[in-house]
């Protein structure tokens, strides 16, 4: 995190740099001038360590605003320090990231910023991806391939899609998302419960979104409830049956599907990746894996490379002494940027279900259906 003496220390540069060309430009003009600095009861005249505490209390709107009110003011305010300082500030607050709002990883280097890092115009990146400023923009017309994309989408109706949700985060926290969904009717009724089980590990449930979309979940746990039940109260490490592993080896990485699970995948229209964002798990090889799911999950030869993706970054309850880790670290430890579907991180809580009409609306629209 860059500490705000640095972004002072740039922002003071740029203001002596300022006002020693206007100094050399009025010498030059023979302009006779009585200071260096501005002059008169403006915000111009504060000292910069006041100019600077008042723009972190600024939206990016105002900001640049404020950039267009002067040249002085469009220098300060164009500073690449500032605008770095903001977003290692501001990512870990936002609640959502997705394929077309990520940040460039190099965000997180460094303080002090190289002659390189200098030229990357952190301002166009803040305001591209920051939630504030992101509804703006995604109205906007979409890129030739996104936009044909879409079209074709929506030559192909989607009755009722399905998703299909799995996930460590669906197992290894205290309060269980599924049952509060499931007992939340004032957020998502259930529409109806298929009778045919998927091989004992999971069903699908019909879902109505906005009282007129259907959709259905097909929720696919690693294996039955009391293994479970047992592995999230002794904190044990299980290998999912929806997935393959090589022979004779402890590692839990996947290297496949597991075939009787093809079929049911293959008919999916999406799927939902439930993540444990509680920062209990601290930084462990279950990234990795989980990583390694997403991508056999998503694999060409099962036929769903092109279905989007939503990540429940998913936390049991909210408290003042219990934090979450960013969904912005959720979206590098998965390694989500280098995915060729459309993808979502969405922060949401078991508990109260915060977050999860936002993930779900994402999905369907990126699943074809027309909100």
């Amino acid at each position: 995190m860059l500490s705000r003496s640095i972004v002072v220390q740039s922002l003071r540069s740029i203001r002596d740099r300022f006002f020693d060309t206007r100094r050399q430009r009025n010498e030059q003009n023979d302009v006779q001038e009585t200071s260096d600095d501005v002059t008169g009861p403006s915000l111009d005249n504060l000292s910069v360590d006041m100019q600077f505490l008042i723009m972190t209390f600024l939206s990016p709107q105002d900001l640049c605003r404020l950039g267009g009110t002067s040249t002085y003011w469009r220098s300060m305010v164009r500073d690449p320090v500032l605008w770095k300082y903001f977003l290692l500030r501001d990512m870990p607050l936002w609640q959502s990231v997705d394929h077309l709002s990520v940040p460039d990883v190099k965000l997180t280097g460094s303080a002090v910023l190289d002659d390189s890092q200098m030229q990357f115009d952190y301002m166009a990146e803040y305001l591209r991806i920051c939630p504030a400023c992101r509804n703006q923009w995604r109205h906007q017309p979409r890129a030739t391939f996104e936009s044909v994309t879409s079209f074709f989408q929506s030559l192909v109706p989607v009755a009722e899609p399905q998703f299909a949700m799995f996930g460590p985060g669906l197992e290894q926290l205290e309060i269980s998302l599924m049952t509060t969904i499931m007992n939340s009717p004032h957020i998502l009724p259930i529409a109806g419960i298929p009778q045919r089980q998927i091989d004992g590990i999971g069903s699908g449930i019909s879902f109505k979104y906005k009282d007129q979309h259907r959709f259905n979940i097909a929720t696919l746990y690693s294996t039955n409830r009391t293994e479970r039940e047992r592995a999230r109260l002794e904190h044990l490490s299980l290998r999912s049956k929806l997935f393959v592993y090589q022979e004779d080896s402890e590692s839990n990485m996947p290297l496949s599907l597991n075939p009787m699970f093809n079929q049911v995948c293959q008919a999916m229209n999406g799927f939902i990746f439930v993540a444990n964002a509680e920062t209990e798990r601290g930084v462990d090889r279950g990234w990795e894996e989980e990583s390694a799911q997403i991508r056999v999950m998503l694999d060409p030869v099962v036929g769903t490379v092109s279905h989007p993706i939503l990540v429940l970054s998913c936390v049991s309850r909210e408290t003042a002494d219990r934090h979450r880790i960013p969904c912005v670290t959720v979206a590098h430890q998965l390694q989500l940027i280098s995915l060729p579907n459309p993808w979502m991180v969405q922060d949401t809580t078991a508990e109260t279900l915060t977050g999860l009409l936002d993930g779900i609306d994402w999905l369907l629209r990126h699943s074809g259906v027309k909100l």
